[in-house]
């Protein structure tokens, strides 16, 4: 027994090819896709965490669900976010979560957590261009806009 080990097996599927991917070229680009995606039927109830995973012409490879909370708050482990960042071979991601409450502002967790993975994001030279803000009504907001990246 003490000879065996598990099997490691690390995998991306590309289901659409790259040049029939969407490419993001602002923050209203990236907004509109993540609300067209997220589920309307919980985005004024709880909080959730996406990261859109993107080529090196920022074309999507996909979005991803990091987490889902409560009303007020959702948590994000670093470690799961950039195994699906380095799996998926993104070198740039835009964050995105919702406040059900409408608030467009960012609270200081959502700076801190947002310099915190962009700190990570550095040593894997992973680009992080933008943190929007979603909200049930479709508006946003952008750190990247608001000079906060």
């Amino acid at each position: 027994m003490k000879d065996k080990v598990n099997e490691i097996k690390i995998s991306y599927k590309e289901r659409i090819p790259a040049p029939f991917r969407q490419q993001i070229s602002s923050s209203q680009d990236a907004s509109a896709l993540v609300f067209e995606h997220w589920n309307k039927n919980t985005i004024a109830l709880q909080e959730s965490f996406k990261v859109v995973l993107l080529n090196n012409s920022n074309k999507v490879k996909g979005i991803y669900q990091l987490s889902q909370g409560g009303i007020t708050g959702t948590m994000i482990d670093l470690r799961i976010l950039f195994a699906v960042v380095l799996k998926t071979l993104s070198v740039g991601i835009i964050l995105t979560h919702n406040h059900p409450s409408g608030k467009l502002l960012p609270s200081e967790a959502d700076k801190r957590i947002t310099e915190k993975i962009k700190k990570a994001a550095a040593l894997f030279d992973v680009k992080v261009l933008d943190h929007l803000i979603i909200t049930p009504n479709g508006e946003y907001y952008s750190f990247a806009d608001n000079c906060l990246l």
